[in-house]
């Protein structure tokens, strides 16, 4: 009986933050009164794809010892430039009549994008992690300042250089108006992913805006219960596989799986494929009766539809693509942790003085690992951006370091440790909190407004207590001294007083 409660208080222990954020979406989900089942997957969904990458990006900085990278602001920032170029010279090109819609516009300008945006953050990534090895210890205050400091001299090169040194065409959509024969300088507060031939804000007529707005999401949508199956599918044949692996190589597991946690994850993995393949069915059914139906073009005037069927056909398609690339960032970074880099970055994160005495150069290893956490921010950017459709030149990259630092801390991750499964986690239930936070503030405080509070407060709330958590235990664990037992016996636990120092 002592086992099982030490059990069960090492899961609450460990699953504190997930637990809480799980209680408060769904009681936000139970109390609100002003959004649907459809509009709240909508919302999480596309929460979930816009931010992935960047969520997906601080991962290799935790493995390496480096905390939590709140410099991935710098990787945003070289996506940010990307994109002023690219969009730029689009418009250029269309205002002189030789419009170049390959290049610069659609997938074509999303590429281009990342091809230049990925040298960039290299540069950046490089200089950050010369900074982070000068300030060791103390990295995650570095990160947080050099984000800061980025920031500003990013405002200063969008508000005066380009312009002011770097030459610009007078009249130009993306610089600040000013009056004829006056010296153009500064990049407008904000400017359209599209930018439409006739105006900045023009928009087609299925409200849709022509460019690099929304493109990788338009080259592949699928129906939302239709990826739901094909991920229940995957999901099926992964963990019968991994199982087979496992018993075949049973001395390269680690830790065994038992048979009861194996046949919950399948019972859940069937369940989600009978709930998309019925619902799939459904939505078919009525979709033929609507066609044959004379006078009706919504499916909620058909009689004898259910409120089910319809809030499951309100549901958006899913962003096919954009899932292909961060399911593909999760292998690429599950693969690069057993590759001899990543051992190496686990082994500098482990005890930089042992890997150091094994012979890895630490400083290049943390270098390394600050470059890709970069250049994975100036993609996840670019993506952001483009899913977006428009770009608050001055204002968008302020949050995003808080944002995706408190999401992967609520998916389960420490200071010290994270993998793509609490990206993944923390992704969709940071973002549903996002989503139901105005519903709790209306519900307590009668006030919507409230919520927002309440999202300010749960973000920041949960860094703190990620950082106080990771202190206690390091200094918990700086008081036990391990003793080894006699004839076999484990060893045993001793608490070591903690020296006073005087002022």
């Amino acid at each position: 009986m002592t086992t099982h409660n030490n059990n069960i208080n090492a899961f609450l222990s460990k699953n504190a933050v997930v637990l809480v954020f799980l209680a408060f979406v769904v009681f936000g989900f139970i109390v609100s009164e002003t959004f649907t089942t459809s509009s709240f997957i909508n919302d999480v969904v596309s929460r979930f794809f816009r931010n992935g990458v960047l969520v997906l990006s601080l991962i290799i900085p935790i493995m390496a010892g480096l905390g939590l990278n709140f410099g991935i602001v710098v990787g945003a920032l070289a996506g940010m430039l990307s994109i002023i170029f690219v969009r730029y010279h689009y418009a250029l090109h269309v205002d002189w009549g030789f419009y170049s819609g390959y290049l610069f516009s659609g997938m074509g300008g999303i590429i281009f994008c990342f091809i230049i945006a990925t040298p960039i953050a290299i540069l950046f990534g490089w200089l950050t992690g010369l900074l982070f090895n000068k300030t060791r210890g103390q990295e995650m205050v570095a990160a947080l300042i050099v984000g800061f400091f980025a920031e500003g001299l990013y405002m200063i090169f969008v508000l005066f250089f380009i312009g002011g040194v770097i030459p610009v065409r007078w009249g130009h959509r993306m610089i600040n108006p000013v009056p004829e024969g006056t010296r153009p300088f500064g990049v407008r507060g904000s400017f359209e992913m599209g930018l439409p031939a006739e105006e900045m804000t023009g928009r087609g007529a299925a409200n849709d805006i022509p460019g690099m707005a929304r493109a990788i999401n338009n080259v592949w949508q699928m129906e939302f219960v239709y990826a739901l199956a094909l991920l229940a599918t995957i999901g099926f044949l992964f963990l019968i596989i991994r199982r087979i692996y496992r018993k075949r190589n049973p001395a390269l597991v680690v830790v065994h799986e038992p048979v009861w946690a194996f046949a919950l994850k399948l019972w859940a993995c069937g369940a989600v494929l009978v709930f998309s393949l019925y619902s799939s069915a459904q939505i078919y059914y009525w979709y033929n009766v609507l066609q044959n139906t004379p006078g009706i073009t919504r499916l909620d005037q058909l009689p004898g539809i259910s409120d089910f069927v319809v809030e499951i056909s309100n549901i958006d398609p899913v962003p096919m693509l954009i899932g292909i690339i961060i399911a593909a960032i999760g292998l690429l970074i599950l693969y690069f942790s057993k590759t001899k880099l990543g051992q190496d970055c686990r082994s500098v994160g482990s005890n930089q003085q042992i890997a150091n005495v094994a012979g890895i150069n630490v400083d290049r290893t943390r270098i390394i690992a600050t470059i890709m956490s970069t250049v994975l921010a100036a993609w996840g950017m670019i993506i952001f951006l483009q899913d977006m459709g428009h770009v608050s030149t001055y204002t968008v990259q302020r949050n995003i370091g808080f944002f995706s630092v408190a999401a992967i801390l609520v998916g389960g991750a420490t200071v010290a440790n994270a993998n793509v499964k609490n990206a993944m986690l923390g992704l969709i239930l940071f973002h549903g909190m996002f989503v139901v936070s105005p519903a709790v503030g209306m519900f307590i405080f009668n006030d919507g407004n409230a919520g927002e509070y309440m999202r300010t407060t749960m973000v920041y709330g949960v860094i703190g207590l990620s950082l106080g958590l990771y202190v206690w235990k390091a200094h918990k664990e700086g008081r036990v001294i391990r003793i080894p037992g006699k004839g076999g016996a484990p060893p045993m636990k001793v608490e070591k007083p903690i020296k006073k120092i005087g002022l």
